[in-house]
């Protein structure tokens, strides 16, 4: 059944890579980027349910730290604040 979950997932991530790729503005390849990492942790935490690993779980979780922190740095840059 978790063929199924990480199938949509990876289909996700596939349309998310198409927008990052084709998108009119640095805004819209922001925003693609930022759906895409919070899909991997997602991803992540599908592994770490099937493979009844931990440690999925914490590197998903660190990931989705990392990735909020870039988002707002990035963010931060747009505005001119950098």
């Amino acid at each position: 059944m978790w063929y199924i979950y990480a199938g949509f997932i990876l289909l996700g991530l596939f349309l998310l890579f198409l927008r990052f790729i084709l998108g009119p503005t640095s805004s819209d390849r922001v925003v693609s980027v930022d759906a895409m990492t919070t899909v991997t942790t997602a991803l992540l935490v599908l592994f770490s349910l099937f493979f009844k690993r931990g440690i999925y779980m914490d590197v998903a979780l660190v990931y989705a730290v990392l990735a909020f922190i870039t988002v707002l740095a990035i963010a931060r840059y747009f505005e001119g604040g950098l």
